[in-house]
Formats: C-alpha cells, structure tokens, sequence
C-alpha cells in the first residue's frame, strides 16, 4: 500500500511501499509537481526499481525545468539502496534523524 500527499509544510509526504503495482499512481501525482520539490520519505518503508524509475522520471523534469527533487527523511536501508543504484549522486538526501 501507498500513500502520497502534500503535506502541512509543502512538501510531498510518502509513505508505504513504491513498488511496481503503486508506481503509476506515484508517477500520477509527482506528474503534477512543479519546482524544486521535497519528498519526505520518513515513512517509505520500501521501493523497487519501478519506485526508482518514477523519482528519475519527476527528477529529470524538474531539472529541465530549473527546480529539483530533493529526498529527505530517508531511512537507512533506502540510504543504501540509493547508494547502490547510485541514485545519491542524482539526488539531494537528507537521512533520517
């Protein structure tokens, strides 16, 4: 299951699984995201390579467009996947405090 908001402070909360069956409705909703966007990923439980997929998508977007997607409140484990995929060298991450 996944839930994908904006949230109180304007960023886009996430939370969930970004799996394949989920990874349309997530690209849906960051379809419509214009400038430099904060994804709060604090209750991301996991993501897939289809999940890894929609965050390039909207990434590459938006840089075309002069913003950004920025990832924060990323656990450790997506920590590591993102730095296996080298997916932190795409993207702005602010760990999880």
């Amino acid at each position: 299951m996944l839930a994908i908001d904006h949230g109180p402070d304007g960023k886009v909360v996430i939370s969930g699984r970004l799996d394949a069956a989920q990874a349309g409705a997530a690209q849906a909703f960051l379809d419509q995201v214009e400038g430099t966007v904060t994804l709060d990923c604090s209750g991301l439980e996991y993501i897939s390579s289809a999940g890894l997929g929609v965050l390039l998508k909207t990434q590459k977007r938006l840089l075309a467009s002069g913003g950004k997607l920025r990832l924060a409140g990323v656990n450790r484990h997506l920590q590591d996947i993102f730095g296996y995929s080298g997916f932190d060298q795409l993207f702005e991450i602010e760990p999880a405090r």
